[in-house]
């Protein structure tokens, strides 16, 4: 599943590519992707004659504010990957492969197409008289951003407070911290020198203040990457992302460690596989 780097990436592009993109047609052709009330019907009337406005994003979540003329708020569009979900830039007519779940055109043809393999992806229209996280239930129950400065050492020690959860199982829950997944749990617990499955709540200060600093530098450098790409990953240019060529862990099990040459292990935690370095980490 993309974490925060790729669809940091993804919003990225979308920013770029998107600005002055007024929608003039739109075709759903999997009603599944749909997830907002009203369905495929009341998606396409709310969201035609807007323009696509700023992107943001929220966690794994991309939040993107539609306008009316003169930049005139009439609502949002929520977009979650899930696993293989990936957004396409197209200036020239292609046809849309059997993967493609929603098209966007604007007056110059040009399009913006969902293709989604596994079928998980998920598209809401959100009236502006709500806000996204009022709406949507995955969106209120974030934690804090990693970057953001709630997001610090002191907030993890009362957060972990007492868990018997191990650190790994806890950097996942999406309400501890948003847009953590598999890949950058394993290698931001690397760089702090903490094995995934001791206990969260036995982790000490200078502990927290390691994991803290280790888990923005990797992921500020995996988006500095374009993001990893084990499988599906692809940015809006159909490029993959390059932190995968960095890993010091992540799928590396059975392989020497980079830093210390013993062998890199491999076990699940929480039904995720997760890899680790028994010398770098204890």
């Amino acid at each position: 599943m993309p974490e925060l780097p790729e669809v940091e990436t993804v919003r990225k592009g979308l920013e770029q590519k998107l600005k002055g993109f007024h929608i003039k047609r739109i075709q759903v052709l999997k009603e599944r992707s749909i997830a907002s009330e009203g369905g495929s019907e009341k998606f396409i009337f709310e969201i035609l004659g807007n323009s696509f406005g700023h992107w943001q994003r929220r966690g794994k979540y991309l939040i993107n504010s539609l306008e009316k003329e003169r930049k005139h708020l009439s609502g949002w569009i929520v977009v979650h990957l899930r696993m293989t979900g990936q957004f396409q830039f197209l200036k020239n007519p292609i046809d849309p492969c059997s993967h493609t779940r929603v098209r966007f055109w604007n007056e110059k043809n040009h399009e913006l197409r969902f293709v989604d393999v596994r079928n998980f992806g998920q598209m809401w229209w959100v009236s502006s008289d709500n806000s996204p996280k009022e709406i949507i239930k995955g969106i209120s129950n974030l934690g804090p951003e990693p970057f953001s400065n709630e997001f610090n050492p002191i907030y993890l020690k009362q957060c972990l407070k007492g868990k018997t959860r191990t650190i790994k199982s806890a950097l996942l829950d999406q309400s501890i911290v948003a847009g953590v997944g598999n890949i950058y749990a394993d290698e931001s617990l690397f760089e702090a020198g903490i094995l995934p499955f001791k206990e969260a709540g036995k982790l000490k200060r200078i502990e927290l203040e390691k994991l803290c600093i280790s888990l923005i530098n990797v992921l500020e450098i995996s988006i500095g990457k374009g993001g990893t790409t084990f499988s599906d990953f692809r940015d809006l240019e159909g490029l993959n992302g390059n932190y995968g060529g960095q890993a010091w862990v992540y799928r590396r099990s059975n392989k020497s460690c980079k830093k210390c040459d013993t062998i890199i292990k491999r076990g699940r935690i929480a039904g995720r596989s997760t890899h680790w370095c028994p010398k770098c980490q204890n």
